[in-house]
């Protein structure tokens, strides 16, 4: 079995030794040139990065990525093994058991999956996002009900999965990105909220997940830069009461 775990970065950065993981550059059609893997070769969405972000390496390797096994990480952030970043061998016993690796869900307490991102980005975006649903897939409405009534979240579009799974996931992702794209206007967005396919997709990996009653294993996240909880803290108990007090975003 081969397995390949994109670690996708837009800049230089000390990668995993294994030989599983792939370094990838995300937007490498836009951006200067790094000496890792390009998601601008072959079949790419590469030019869409800034608001797409690491799903442009996503849609390269569903079409261009030949392997049994494809996981998707960050620089920034891996899956945790039991000595620091996974080793294939470890992501390899892990596949026995479960179809889908994902990262440990993130949990919101006073929030619901909605409620946070409303207050953090835009709730158009949400609003255009269930109507393509409704009449596209309406069988997948009732996990996104639940998903978004929930607290919790699987975040940052990590996974490994078979490459068989995967390219069923992104059979149903990307055109529901791609009409979302053309609904939304997002030219007064911030450059922080204009990356709103990459978030709204975080949001229906977890719709997809409990739809199609995928069997997964939550695994820790390896972070290799120190985060700094205070400040994000912060910033999501400001979020909150600024939702509260101004309306939601539209």
């Amino acid at each position: 079995m081969s397995t390949k775990i994109m670690v996708v970065t837009h800049k230089t950065y000390p990668m995993p030794e294994d030989p599983c993981y792939l370094p990838v550059q995300a937007g490498a059609a836009i951006h200067e040139r790094l000496p890792y893997t390009s998601d601008a070769e072959g079949d790419s969405i590469s030019e869409k990065n800034r608001t797409f972000c690491e799903l442009t390496a996503l849609y390269w390797a569903w079409k261009n990525l030949d392997a049994d096994e494809v996981g998707l990480c960050h620089y920034r952030r891996l899956f945790r093994g039991g000595n620091g970043p996974a080793t294939g061998k470890e992501i390899g016993e892990w596949l026995k058991d479960s179809n889908v690796i994902l990262p440990k869900p993130r949990n919101y307490y006073i929030e619901t999956n909605y409620s946070q991102y409303v207050h953090a980005h835009h709730e158009e975006d949400l609003k255009q996002t269930l109507e393509i649903l409704r009449e596209t897939c309406p069988d997948y409405v009732p996990s996104w009900e639940k998903v978004m009534a929930s607290t919790k979240g699987h975040r940052f579009n990590m996974f490994i999965m078979r490459k068989d799974v995967m390219d069923l996931y992104c059979e149903w992702l990307f055109p529901i990105l791609f009409e979302l794209e053309n609904r939304l206007d997002i030219s007064s967005y911030s450059d922080y909220d204009a990356r709103v396919f990459g978030f709204v997709s975080e949001r229906l990996l977890d719709v997809w997940i409990d739809r199609q009653r995928i069997r997964y294993k939550e695994v820790p996240v390896f972070e290799t830069e120190k985060v700094n909880w205070l400040v994000k803290g912060t910033r999501f108990v400001w979020r909150k009461i600024r939702g509260s007090i101004g309306g939601n975003r539209r």
